[in-house]
């Protein structure tokens, strides 16, 4: 599940419980450090109330498939999967740009964020305030893709692997998203 042994916390696990009841592995990642994980869950939301929920799961699905966060991709693919698109529609996403110029956009700049933040350009910007992004709206992708670093990289950099839940999803969607470490089998 992961290379990390950490605290049993019935507390926090109880506390943080998927909607389908199991504790998610992530969430006994983080049981050794309970109030980062506080903070994360307070950042992450902050973030996420100032876009819209579709534009907030694009850029971090990019981000996420970008750095071959397989748990990440997962869950963000699974909510758009719920909410936006078919299951096919995500899977494709993955390798193929976004129909739409601005999904398109945004998913790409989310990549270029999450894998070489130090290059991005004025051209970069420029080309979001061409699709109608504000200053605000490019902030908001750019908060949400270096975010996704931060707890991707920590899920990975702990060996966290992706519930096994995710093992439900449909076969393309799951192999699709994922990326880099396997499903949790155990």
């Amino acid at each position: 599940m992961a290379f990390i042994s950490t605290p049993n916390d019935p507390e926090l696990f109880d506390a943080n419980r998927a909607p389908a009841g199991h504790v998610p592995n992530y969430v006994r990642t983080f049981a050794a450090r309970p109030a980062v994980y506080e903070a994360w869950k307070q950042l992450n939301s902050a973030i996420k109330e100032s876009m819209d929920l579709r534009r907030y799961e694009l850029a971090t699905l990019a981000a996420a498939t970008a750095m071959r966060s397989s748990y990440c991709s997962l869950a963000h693919g699974e909510v758009l999967a719920d909410k936006f698109y078919t299951a096919e529609e995500v899977a494709a996403l993955v390798e193929e740009p976004a129909n739409d110029p601005v999904d398109r956009g945004v998913m790409a700049f989310a990549r270029k964020v999450a894998l070489a933040a130090d290059t991005v350009t004025q051209a970069d910007v420029d080309e979001l305030k061409a699709l109608g992004l504000t200053d605000a709206d490019i902030l908001d992708v750019t908060l949400a893709a270096a975010a996704r670093a931060f707890f991707s990289k920590t899920l990975d950099g702990t060996g966290t692997q992706p519930d096994a839940a995710y093992q439900n999803l449909p076969e393309t969607l799951r192999t699709a998203l994922t990326v880099g470490r396997p499903i949790y089998s155990g």
